[in-house]
């Protein structure tokens, strides 16, 4: 009865009791109550069912009874069932997967659970914080005590680290499941193969998605229903949004512990089993003689599967929430009348991306033809990219004329419909730029294996100067995406009261979502990589055919491009939303001083200095996430070598390596390691802003410690977003170089290139899956922390 009466109120039986949006008919996203059979409000035109307590999240309704999101999980329920209905293969194979399989989430409860017992005591401090602090003059307008706004700040602090802990765990439970499946499939073919690891990707990718959505929708609508937004003598739904910004906070620092963690994690495993098992004893890659085989493909599902779920649902949830507050912040200066659609754009948006990355993933069928595909892996996931690239700029065109059309500007809509375009040009543009300094079949990959022909050092050399000038390309396509798309909501037609255009930074934040509109798709992508991998470690482990191996040899390469150019998408995701979120802590600023703060002069000295402290602590944080893989690789190797001298019959099959002893070591160093570099991420803007705060007091300075953290935030994200791309491509790039020479190129596997290549792909480790995708989780995080601490700067 229970389960009926739920999927009666999934459905739409009964019909919208409260509309948190005010009186809008189409409702595009509400929270229904009705409490004790007497409705608090009535959306027009919906019928009222007299139940006692209702409670429906209402998505962008389509008729009266659909929902977005409650299909979008019935899609993903019905992946899951596809995925785990596929054969696992022979024992040997089953087994393998079993050994990885706990690994992985033997580490994730326990990284997860010191990851809590740290957010915890941070939301204490941000308790005590927030119950000493000054009140917001829309606050004290509204009446919001501070407890209240203690409590807010706290409850989304950590609402948002419980959802990005379980997008993590989303990421990570489907990865160990579909890893086998992947490796039985190769077996018959390569297709089938690719369609299973695209499909696995696809159920984390809508989950982590839909889930971000959903928190934040409910988020807003509870403290909609629990203040009164918008009854008399109560806080207005443009304030709204900035109540939500502890959840933003509550993902990136999770987000951040979670990737350094399983980043160190992953990498270490990986380095120390190539450097002993490749180069010095000149096994093959994931070899069951190499005592860290097993944790290095449980590093794949901590670090690139569970870590990249909490990372694109921070990414998400971040960029979401700062549309969401200028959306907000522009339609009162503009005194629009009915600002919602301006406010719940971004999550429409990403309700559409659900329905379209569907589309694009069930585009990918498999065949059953044997051997390798005869068509590129690569270019089968580009046409599903294609797909749904194509109808993001339908759907996206669509809900800006549904949403933000008003009559004192009617041709608005229709710019920012040309900023959402901007920003999915620029996700492609980014996505070919990342591939082609990644995939071997481009030039640049293969100059870089060709240095390797020459040795070690000149490897090194060609990969830092291919990671350096792949920042180029980049920087510059965001720039014309931040200029063109603030331009276009400059001359949308949206006046203040002063007459003054105000829709330049709200159409920055519209080419943002323009640039997120297909993210479930590209985290499907990402997803596959780690998949694939795993699923080529295990065909490996189990001494599959040499036919089976170059299948997921192949899917494995393709892989590498796919990880790089997520990480591609996401650093230019980044840059935007920093940008937007930049603005929304200087109107934070000025709310709280009550004066304006419209501009940081850096010819001050102090507020130069916080602008190197900035770029200094992208710089210090990256050292220290790379020296940590060292010293974890270290103990690996160390661990390695002394089995293969006590063990000598490893190396003849007579012995079992002792694969539990690797894991053990490179769990306890990577859940210490992590600790150092995240508490410099969370601590630093904190310190700097206190600082200067106490030196501003005694200079006649008030407003010193804001405008030293702006530098310092402003620095910080200039500088990651370099840093970031530096070292992801450059990664990604020596990892797909000894890629191409495994395929027979240069000599191929055991050649004096080949270990110049494996060097190279060393180096790379850290930086492609440790130091370089945590920066642009930082650089979010900081953007984040200073909104949430800006009252103790002040």
């Amino acid at each position: 009865m229970i389960v009926k009466f739920l999927m009666r109120m999934a459905f739409g039986k009964y019909r919208v009791q409260y509309c948190a949006l005010g009186p809008r008919h189409d409702c595009a996203f509400g929270f229904d109550v009705n409490i004790i059979g007497k409705p608090l409000s009535v959306c027009r035109g919906a019928a009222v069912a007299p139940f006692y307590l209702g409670l429906r999240l209402c998505c962008c309704c389509w008729g009266d009874n659909a929902s977005r999101l409650y299909y979008n999980f019935i899609v993903a329920t019905y992946l899951t069932k596809w995925v785990l209905a596929k054969d696992e293969g022979p024992p040997e194979m089953v087994q393998i997967s079993y050994a990885i399989r706990d690994g992985a989430e033997g580490f994730f409860r326990t990284q997860y659970g010191t990851i809590s017992k740290m957010a915890v005591l941070l939301a204490l401090v941000i308790l005590s914080i927030y119950l000493l602090r000054d009140r917001t003059p829309q606050q004290e307008a509204a009446g919001i005590g501070r407890v209240s706004s203690a409590f807010i700040t706290v409850i989304s602090f950590l609402l948002g680290a419980l959802c990005s802990g379980v997008a993590g765990y989303v990421g990570m439970w489907v990865s160990v499941r579909a890893n086998v499946r992947v490796s039985s499939a190769a077996r018959r073919s390569a297709r089938e193969a690719l369609q299973i690891a695209v499909r696995a990707g696809g159920f984390s990718a809508i989950i982590v998605v839909g889930m971000a959505v959903l928190g934040v929708a409910i988020l807003y609508a509870a403290f909609y229903v629990w203040l009164g937004v918008d009854s008399h003598g109560s806080m207005k739904v443009t304030d709204l949004p900035l109540l939500l910004v502890g959840y933003g906070f509550g993902a990136s620092f999770v987000a951040l512990f979670a990737q350094l963690g399983g980043g160190i994690y992953t990498k270490a495993a990986d380095v120390g089993a190539d450097l002993v098992g490749k180069v010095e004893q000149g096994i093959p890659e994931d070899d069951p003689r190499n005592p860290a085989v097993i944790a290095d493909l449980v590093g794949d599902n901590v670090g690139d599967c569970a870590a990249r779920g909490a990372d694109l649902f921070e990414s998400i949830a971040a960029e979401i929430i700062s549309a969401m507050i200028l959306g907000g912040t522009m339609a009162q200066r503009c005194k629009i009348e009915d600002p919602t659609g301006f406010i719940l754009f971004p999550l429409v948006v990403h309700s559409f991306d659900l329905v379209v990355s569907t589309v694009g993933i069930f585009s990918i069928r498999g065949t059953r033809e044997a051997g390798l595909a005869a068509e590129d892996p690569m270019r089968i996931l580009e046409k599903g990219y294609s797909v749904t690239i194509v109808l993001a700029v339908l759907t996206f065109g669509a809900s800006t004329r549904w949403l933000l059309y008003t009559e004192q500007a009617p041709s608005a809509w229709l710019n920012f419909a040309l900023c959402g375009l901007v920003g999915i040009i620029t996700a492609y543009v980014f996505v070919w730029i990342t591939k082609y300094y990644t995939d071997y079949k481009y030039e640049p990959v293969r100059t870089l294996a060709l240095a390797s022909s020459s040795g070690h050092g000149t490897n090194i050399i060609a990969g830092v100067s291919l990671g350096l000038e792949s920042t180029a390309l980049p920087v510059l396509v965001i720039s014309v995406a931040i200029i063109s798309s603030f331009w276009l909501g400059h001359t949308s037609g949206l006046m203040d009261e002063a007459g003054n255009p105000t829709g330049g930074l709200f159409g920055t934040a519209v080419a943002t979502m323009g640039m997120l509109s297909t993210a479930a798709y590209v985290l499907t992508m990402d997803m596959f990589g780690p998949i694939a991998d795993n699923a080529g470690g295990i065909v490996e482990m189990s001494q599959q055919p040499e036919s089976v191996r170059e299948i997921t040899d192949v899917l494995d390469a393709v892989g590498n491009t796919t990880k790089a150019t997520t990480k591609g998408f996401a650093i230019g995701s980044a840059a935007l939303a920093s940008f937007l979120l930049f603005s929304a802590y200087m109107d934070e600023v000025a709310s709280f001083a009550r004066v304006p703060f419209k501009e940081v002069d850096i010819a001050v000295p102090e507020i130069f200095v916080g602008g190197l402290l900035g770029s200094m602590l992208i710089f210090l944080f990256s050292a220290w996430a790379c020296s940590a893989v060292g010293r974890t690789a270290q103990e690996v190797v160390n661990e390695v070598r002394r089995q293969f001298i006590e063990r000598p019959g490893i190396m003849d099959y007579q012995e079992k390596p002792d694969y539990g002893r690797c894991v053990a070591i490179v769990a306890s160093a990577s859940l210490k390691e992590m600790i150092k570099p995240g508490a410099l991420a969370i601590i630093s803007p904190i310190v700097v802003g206190v600082v200067f705060r106490i030196l501003g007091h005694y200079v006649g300075h008030p407003l010193l410690g804001a405008k030293v953290v702006a530098a310092m935030l402003m620095f910080a994200t200039v500088s990651g977003i370099l840093m970031a791309l530096f070292l992801n491509t450059a990664g990604g790039a020596w990892d797909n170089a000894k890629k191409y020479i495994e395929t027979g190129a240069l000599g191929g596997k055991g050649s004096d290139c080949h270990k110049a290549a494996i060097t190279g792909d060393t180096v790379g480790d850290p930086f492609k899956d440790t130091a370089g995708p945590s920066i642009h989780v930082l650089i979010k995080m900081l953007a984040t922390i200073t909104l949430v601490m800006a009252p103790v700067f002040l």
